[in-house]
């Protein structure tokens, strides 16, 4: 059996996970929450990280019973995400690699999410809607990686909802505290509904709410329909990629796959598409250990690694560049 530790750090989540080919063994996090009203700061971020990190590795090796020596590699969220927080986690990672002697699996944060997903429900060629803080993409394996169908040309969804959330005072995390005043509402109020091509834009569509806030409009008619607005927008994205494609399976990944107004939504489409729907489970959905190590595990076994001393990490770093040799072969797919 192959042992994977997998260290998470791209964002406010220090994670440390274990897999294995029989899937996820250990999925340990510990998440930095910034002050009421204020975003994430990178340095606050990285500090975090630095003091949660090593009791979370010890953590994680003892539910397992074992030592880093046991381990065949170490695998790390080498970006995108926050600078200062991706060093945190890449520093970890190579500096057990060189004094343990084990192998560096550099892991996208982005396939990671999709990776998790798929193993969680079981899937083998979906079309996927990765929605997350950092990521709002539709997406599908072609080739020799994933490929973009359609994605935002601003900001993603769950930064987009958590800024509108934060500038009304709306306590953290915001997308579920957001969603929790949208049920509130009782009027659907026209915001922009900005989809370019299979692209989607959101800072307009942002800013009209909070005019509309500065205004005076009720908060939760305004909640409503920031968040149907937004969710339609991937709706239509999801399904036109859906009549493309063919696919008859549809992937929800990232941590706004927690949403329940977004399930409700994507379980229309699916069944207007004839196509199995699948949603990551919440305890994976966010920014996780478990899914770098996962997706390391993969990468591993299909010969990526990278020298210690060339692993620099990429805050900026497209999913559609990542090559997924071990797409469709994965161990778990045939049990």
């Amino acid at each position: 059996m192959t042992l994977i530790l997998g260290i998470e750090s791209t964002a406010h989540t220090f994670g440390i996970g274990i897999a294995s080919e029989d899937g996820i063994l250990v999925n340990i996090n510990d998440t930095y929450t910034p002050p009421q009203g204020v975003g994430i700061h990178p340095r606050a971020a990285a500090d975090h990280h630095v003091m949660v990190g090593p009791r979370l590795l010890k953590e994680a090796l003892g539910k397992l019973g074992i030592a880093i020596r046991d381990i065949d590699a170490v695998a790390f969220s080498m970006g995108p995400g926050l600078g200062p927080a991706l060093r945190i986690g890449a520093t970890l990672a190579r500096a057990i690699a060189i004094k343990f002697s084990k192998p560096l699996v550099p892991v996208h944060h982005g396939v990671a999410h999709v990776e998790i997903a798929r193993w969680s429900v079981k899937f083998r060629d979906p079309l996927v809607l990765l929605v997350s803080g950092g990521h709002t993409m539709v997406i599908s394996h072609s080739g020799k990686s994933y490929g973009v169908f359609g994605e935002t040309i601003d900001i993603a969804v769950g930064n987009a909802l958590d800024y509108f959330a934060r500038r009304v005072g709306l306590p953290n995390p915001g997308v579920p505290h957001l969603e929790e005043c949208a049920e509130k509402g009782s009027k659907y109020i026209p915001l922009p509904y900005t989809v370019k091509g299979q692209d989607v834009s959101f800072s307009g569509l942002v800013e009209e709410a909070l005019r509309l806030v500065r205004k005076g409009i009720t908060l939760p008619d305004i909640c409503l329909s920031l968040v149907e607005t937004a969710y339609s927008m991937l709706g239509e994205v999801v399904e036109r990629g859906l009549a493309l494609t063919g696919k008859r399976e549809l992937l929800l990944a990232g941590g706004v796959a927690r949403s329940r107004r977004l399930k409700s939504i994507m379980e229309w489409i699916a069944n207007e598409f004839n196509a199995k729907l699948g949603i990551v489970p919440p305890e994976y959905a966010g920014d996780n250990g478990g899914m770098i190590a996962l997706t390391g595990l993969l990468a591993y076994k299909s010969g990526i690694t990278i020298d210690p001393t060339e692993a620099v990490t990429k805050q900026r770093w497209r999913l559609d560049e990542v090559e997924t040799p071990w797409f469709g072969k994965e161990p778990w797919l045939n049990k």
